[in-house]
Formats: structure tokens, C-alpha cells, sequence
């Protein structure tokens, strides 16, 4: 599985930003459930004690080149927490996104006028960086601060649960034991590098730092951007620039291309009757609200009218997403590239709008 089929496998169930906003950010301890009787996964499958399947968890991650002083560090002590498991099964059943509700009042909420101050007020204080940003990965520095300030409004809120801690639990529980034992076994990866387990703390579901990474994102696509020798995404303003763009440059950010222009339909037009038919191995339903994808200059022949600069041979689909009459947007590959960051139209709606304000 890629790396990108893999988060967004991940993604489809617990969104990279949902993860810190479907809970608070205080780690409680609660009585096991009545499932953990007798120290038992919940997944019927040899019911390992957690003590024990630790055990196996280090062993795979000695196999796997770390050191005894980091798997003893970040083991030590270690408990299942339930109040992750509740957290985990809470999650709705489809992917983040995937309702057909209305989208401005996400947008209402999401977009609103202290987040835009915060990410211009962020774009103005780190000119340099942006500016070295843009130049080194092709990305708009509004579009990577904008994910900063969806994520964890710039910082301000980032998680404080113990990332071994979760990962193993969720390791354990079973019902996606290979994807959080991959998870947990990068996260002491990282921490061999010289990161200390009260510094790898973040959201209850494994992401963590300015941007919300997960383990694995990190250990390919974080960059040192200040030069201090430290992939710092915690504190440092470069480091986590530079790890945002890195990423959407990986996940195929057009340079020069917008990822969307608010659009005009001629009266009577009907977007039902160009849909698309996308198959898609992961949030298909983000993918049906979408019309087909023609260039620019086609949907200019059938009426439509950017509202905003794009080229005639800019392939783009129609999105009007809360039907007849509201408002209505051509949105290029570009915009499938926030999707991969979390698959979901309300996200990558939100921050794609949010750059724009940004950038005013």
C-alpha cells in the first residue's frame, strides 16, 4: 500500500484533523470496559495481555533497527487507555465528510474571521520562509498555512495524549491491529532519533505536531527547514512549513494551478447532469458530488464563468455542493490534493477558502 492509500486509509475513519477535535485534549483515564475482562484484546483473536503483546511490539521494533534504551523509554509503564478505545469506536461509520449536509455553515465556522487574522498575521511574520516555501516545492504558502490553521490553529492546540500510549492501545484493540502496530513501531523510530516521549504526545488517534502528522508521514516526508539538525514540527514555525509543502508536493500539488475559482452557472443549469462517474478506492462519496472534469474553456462553452483567473486548459470540475441556486466553485486536481490530506469536501473546501482569504 502506498503512503498516501495508506493515511487516507487511515483518514477515512478518523480524519487527520478530527482526530483532536473529537475529544478534548485532556487524556482520562477511565475503568476498563467489562470487553477487557481478564486483560483481553477485543478482537477474539488469542487475546494477548497488553503486557504482553507489548512484548510483541518490541520485539518487531528491535527487528526493525531501534534501540533497546528507546523501546525501554517508551514502554515503560505503559497501560491501555480506554478512553481511547471509546474515542476510536465513537467515530461515525463512514468517513469524515461523507453527508450530504450543508457546507456553509462549516465554512461559517471553520473560516472565520480569527483564523484568517492568525494566518495572515503568520504569513506576514515568517516572509522569508514562505517565501523560501514556495519557491523549493512549487506550494502556495497560503495553502500550507492554511492546513497549520485547520489543523491546530496555528499551534494552539496539538493534543496531550501519550502517542506510545494511544498507538499501543489501539494496536491492541485489535480492529486494525497492522495499522497502528506500523504506526507505533515508527513513532519509536522517531523517538530514536532524539524526540523524548513527553515531547511525542499529540491527538488521541496518533497525529501530532503543527500539522497533525502521523508517524509515518513524518519519517518520509518531515524536513528539517531551520537547518538545527531537528525535524522539529512541535515548535519550529520553518520545520512545519516546510513539512506541510513536502507533503503536497509528494501528493502532486500542480504549481501555477489554483485549487478551485468560485464559478457562475447560466440559469437552469443542471450539474446532475454531468456528473461524474469517479471510482475511488477510499471516500468514494466525497467523489460523487463532483460534476465530470472538462477543461476550463469546454465549461466556459456551456456557460459556466470563472469568477477568478484559470486557464482554458486547466481541467476542473463543477462542485455545487448545497444545491440549485447557491453558490458554486471549478475545482482542479489540486483540490483532490487537500482531499488526500483528509478526504473530506468540507475540508478541503475550507481550507482551500481559507488561503484565498489569506492571500488577500
Amino acid at each position: 500500500m502506498s503512503l498516501r492509500s495508506h493515511i487516507l486509509a487511515l483518514s477515512s475513519f478518523i480524519g487527520l484533523s478530527a482526530s483532536i477535535s473529537g475529544a478534548s485534549a485532556q487524556e482520562v483515564v477511565q475503568p476498563l470496559p467489562a470487553a477487557y475482562a481478564g486483560g483481553e484484546s477485543l478482537d477474539g483473536e488469542g487475546g494477548l495481555p497488553f503486557s504482553s503483546y507489548l512484548q510483541v511490539l518490541a520485539a518487531r521494533a528491535r527487528a526493525e533497527g531501534v534501540s533497546e534504551g528507546t523501546i525501554s523509554a517508551m514502554t515503560v509503564g505503559l497501560t491501555p487507555n480506554s478512553r481511547v478505545v471509546s474515542l476510536d469506536r465513537a467515530q461515525p461509520a463512514g468517513p469524515p465528510g461523507s453527508g450530504f449536509s450543508p457546507l456553509a455553515p462549516y465554512i461559517a465556522t471553520h473560516v472565520d474571521r480569527n483564523r484568517i487574522a492568525g494566518g495572515r498575521r503568520v504569513y506576514e511574520a515568517a516572509a522569508d520562509t514562505v517565501g523560501q516555501v514556495e519557491r523549493a516545492y512549487g506550494v502556495p504558502a497560503p495553502i500550507v498555512i492554511a492546513i497549520w490553521g485547520h489543523e491546530t490553529n496555528y499551534g494552539s492546540y496539538k493534543g496531550d495524549f501519550d502517542l506510545a500510549r494511544s498507538l499501543a492501545t489501539l494496536a491492541w484493540e485489535g480492529r486494525r491491529r497492522e495499522l497502528f502496530a506500523a504506526e507505533f513501531i515508527d513513532l519509536l523510530k522517531i523517538a530514536d532519533t532524539g524526540f523524548s516521549r513527553d515531547t511525542l504526545k499529540g491527538s488521541w488517534a496518533g497525529a501530532f505536531g503543527n500539522p497533525q502528522f502521523l508517524p509515518s508521514v513524518y519519517l518520509r516526508l518531515a524536513v528539517d527547514g531551520d537547518g538545527d539538525g531537528r525535524k522539529d514540527i512541535w515548535n519550529s514555525r520553518a520545520d512545519t512549513l516546510h513539512s506541510i509543502a513536502n507533503y503536497f508536493r509528494d501528493a502532486g500539488w500542480r504549481t501555477g494551478e489554483p485549487w478551485g475559482v468560485a464559478a457562475q452557472l447560466p440559469a437552469g443549469f443542471n450539474v446532475d447532469a454531468h456528473k461524474g462517474k469517479i471510482l475511488s478506492p477510499v471516500c468514494p462519496r466525497v467523489h460523487e458530488r463532483h460534476s465530470q472534469w472538462k477543461k476550463v474553456r469546454e465549461w466556459k462553452q456551456l456557460g459556466v464563468t470563472p469568477l477568478a483567473p484559470i486557464g482554458d486548459d486547466v481541467m476542473a470540475s463543477v462542485f455545487q455542493p448545497d444545491g440549485p441556486g447557491t453558490k458554486s466553485w471549478l475545482l482542479t486536481g489540486n483540490y483532490r490534493v487537500i482531499l488526500e490530506y483528509n478526504c473530506s469536501n468540507y475540508y478541503a473546501m475550507s481550507v482551500g477558502l481559507l488561503a484565498d482569504e489569506i492571500a488577500k
